[in-house]
């Protein structure tokens, strides 16, 4: 099999059911999950101490949805019978957004992305995350899509938002909190 196909020479890709621009929103959105899920697999990569193995193995679940993410927005023609993102996928990031959440000390002043380079690199897939889901956004506004995708990247920038901080905390490192910052958090029993 070659890689290359010359196919895409003239500026066009393929999608499920035709072919667009390769500078088109639709391409656009799921290349941003592409990249996202480079960065994922980089986390990955940097979670092998054994107190990282669940953080290892989210991550690794994590790629493969975001696969899917991708090929649910790569229809030419809303395919619903054939997506392969749902809302119990965010359902279940809620679960462990909880259960990482439970072991961080509590958020007092907006902190800066920072602290372990896992912490790091998990805040780099935060901020990917987030422009994925400003791509789909767009992409909804001019066109049929999975809703389910952007539910999905929506929590799933708040996962990664959670699990930079306890990389910090399993690493013995600080959050890097934004100097200028108030006291802005503050929890519900004050």
């Amino acid at each position: 099999m070659n890689i290359y196909t010359r196919t895409g020479d003239e500026g066009q890709t393929s999608v499920i059911g035709g072919r667009v621009r390769k500078d088109d929103i639709q391409v656009e959105a799921y290349g941003t999950i592409d990249e996202l899920n480079s960065f994922v697999g980089q986390a990955a990569a940097m979670a092998l101490e054994d107190q990282l193995s669940d953080l290892r193995e989210d991550l690794i679940q994590i790629q493969q949805e975001l696969f899917d993410c991708g090929s649910d927005l790569a229809f030419v023609q809303l395919s619903v019978d054939r997506y392969k993102v749902d809302a119990s996928l965010s359902e279940r990031l809620e679960q462990w957004i909880d259960r990482y959440e439970s072991e961080n000390p509590a958020l007092e002043r907006f902190i800066l992305p920072g602290g372990s380079a896992l912490a790091a690199t998990l805040h780099v897939c935060r901020t990917v995350c987030r422009r994925a889901e400003r791509r789909v956004v767009t992409l909804a506004a001019e066109q049929e899509m999975n809703p389910a995708v952007r539910q999905y990247l929506n929590r799933l920038s708040d996962y990664f938002f959670v699990v930079a901080r306890t990389a910090n905390v399993r690493a013995g490192v600080a959050d890097v909190e934004y100097v200028r910052s108030a006291r802005v958090f503050r929890r519900n029993e004050e």
